[in-house]
C-alpha cells in the first residue's frame, strides 16, 4: 500500500476527517460521498484489491442534511485531492448512495475538469435536479427494480444496471456483491488503467 492514512481535510469552520489509501502511486482515486457504513466499506476493500485509490469521507459529522451544503463539501474534497501531491492530476471517481448519489451528481457537474466518472447507487439521483443535465462524466445508475432513474436525462455516457433485490440499500449479500463488481468494472474503465471485461450478472 503506497499510502493508507487518515486525513484532515480543511473546510471553513468544519474540517473533515477521512480516509485516504493509493494502494500504488498512479493509482485513480474514488471518493465515497459518505464514506461510512458496511456497503461502502465493502465496495472500497474491493477497489483497492483492484488498485484503485479510495476516500471514505463522512460529509456530515455535524448532522447537516442540506443537500446543497454537502455537495459542497464534497466539492472541497475533490478540489483538495487535486491540490496535494500523491493525489493532484490523478482522476477522480464519485460513488454516491440514496440521496449521496445526488450530491455526486451535482459535484461532477460542478468539476467536470476533475470528476472522470460516478457511480450513483439507488433511487434518489433525480434530487441533483437541473443538475443531471449537466454531467459530462461517465455515469453507471445502479437501480432496484423498482426505482426510478434519470438516465434519459444526460446528455451522453449514462448507463443504468438494475439489481434485482428485496433490499433498495443492496445489502443483501447477492446484490452488495452485484453492486461492488458493476463498480468496479466501471470505475477500472473510467478511472483506473486496467480495462475490464463488463460486468456479468
Amino acid at each position: 500500500m503506497f499510502i493508507d492514512e487518515d486525513v484532515r481535510i480543511p473546510l471553513d469552520g468544519l474540517p473533515l476527517d477521512a480516509r485516504l489509501c493509493l494502494p500504488t502511486r498512479g493509482s485513480g482515486v474514488v471518493v465515497f460521498a459518505r464514506g461510512g457504513g458496511s456497503r461502502d466499506e465493502h465496495v472500497a476493500r474491493t477497489l483497492r484489491h483492484e488498485h484503485l485509490g479510495t476516500v471514505l469521507v463522512d460529509l456530515c459529522p455535524d448532522g447537516e442534511r442540506d443537500v446543497p451544503v454537502r455537495a459542497g463539501r464534497l466539492a472541497a474534497v475533490v478540489d483538495w485531492l487535486a491540490d496535494q501531491t500523491p493525489t493532484g492530476g490523478h482522476p477522480i471517481g464519485l460513488f454516491g448512495a440514496d440521496v449521496e448519489a445526488a450530491i455526486a451528481l451535482v459535484v461532477a457537474a460542478e468539476r467536470p475538469a476533475a470528476v472522470h466518472a460516478v457511480v450513483a447507487c439507488g433511487g434518489q439521483a433525480s434530487l441533483a435536479g437541473d443538475a443531471l443535465t449537466r454531467v459530462l462524466a461517465p455515469t453507471l445508475f445502479i437501480v432496484a427494480e423498482r426505482d426510478d432513474h434519470p438516465a434519459r436525462r444526460l446528455p451522453s455516457g449514462g448507463r443504468v444496471e438494475v439489481v434485482p433485490t428485496a433490499d433498495q440499500r443492496f445489502e443483501e449479500p447477492e446484490s452488495l456483491d452485484r453492486v461492488t463488481r458493476l463498480t468496479a468494472w466501471w470505475f477500472h474503465r473510467h478511472v483506473g488503467t486496467t480495462p475490464l471485461r463488463p460486468a456479468t450478472s
